[in-house]
C-alpha cells in the first residue's frame, strides 16, 4: 500500500466533525483517491465528545479500523484540549490544527509535550462573519486541505462548490457563505 494519510477529528456532538470527516473523504474520493470517512460514537448527545477518521490514499486501502497514530489531528472545540488526549499517537511529522483564536505558541504548552506542528484558525469567527451563525466544521475543512496537502486547493474547492449545491438544493443562498468560509479558512490558518 502507498502513502496513507491519517486524520483524526475530535469535536463535541453537534459542532458536525463526522460531517466535516465525510465531506472530505466525498471530496478526495471526487479526485480519485481511495478513501474512509467514519465516526466513533461515546454517548450520542448534543456536546459530547466525539471522534471521527479519515483514511485517504492514492492505493487501495486494505485497513480498517481506528486510526492510532494519525499523520493530522484536527480538534474542532478547543475545550477539547483538557478533556481529550488529542495528541495520542499523532505523527510529529504531521500536524495538530485547532479551532481557536489563540496561536499556535499559546496552545503548545497545553500540549502534554507534543513536539510537532501546531497550526490554530478561528473558526467560531470566520463562521459567524461568513455564515452567519455558529458552524465551526465548514471553515475547518479549509483548514485541513491548506495545512495537510492532501488534495489541491483548487479541486477541493471546486469539489465543495458541487456537494454544496447537492446538500443545499433547497437553500442554494448558502452556498457562497460556506465556500467563503473554506476560503477564509485556508488563508487565515496560522502556523504554516
Amino acid at each position: 500500500m502507498g502513502k496513507v494519510v491519517e486524520i483524526r477529528w475530535h469535536g463535541r456532538g453537534g459542532q458536525g466533525a463526522k460531517t466535516a470527516s465525510l465531506l472530505l473523504a466525498d471530496a478526495a474520493f471526487n479526485t480519485g483517491k481511495y478513501i474512509q470517512g467514519f465516526p466513533e460514537y461515546g454517548p450520542e448527545r448534543m456536546g459530547a465528545p466525539i471522534t471521527a477518521y479519515n483514511r485517504i490514499s492514492d492505493d487501495k486501502l486494505t485497513i480498517h479500523c481506528n486510526i492510532y497514530e494519525p499523520d493530522y489531528v484536527v480538534v474542532v472545540d478547543d475545550t477539547l484540549l483538557t478533556a481529550v488526549d488529542v495528541t495520542s499517537g499523532l505523527k510529529e511529522s504531521g500536524a495538530l490544527i485547532i479551532n481557536t483564536t489563540k496561536t499556535p505558541e499559546e496552545i503548545k504548552p497545553l500540549l502534554k509535550g507534543y513536539k510537532g506542528k501546531v497550526c490554530t484558525v478561528d473558526a467560531r469567527t470566520i463562521s459567524i462573519e461568513t455564515l452567519g451563525k455558529y458552524f465551526p466544521n465548514t471553515p475547518m475543512l479549509g483548514a485541513v486541505v491548506k495545512v495537510s496537502g492532501v488534495m489541491g486547493e483548487k479541486e477541493f474547492l471546486d469539489d465543495m462548490v458541487g456537494s454544496f449545491k447537492h446538500k443545499f438544493a433547497k437553500k442554494p443562498e448558502v452556498i457562497e457563505p460556506n465556500i467563503k468560509a473554506i476560503e477564509r479558512a485556508m488563508q487565515e490558518v496560522k502556523g504554516l
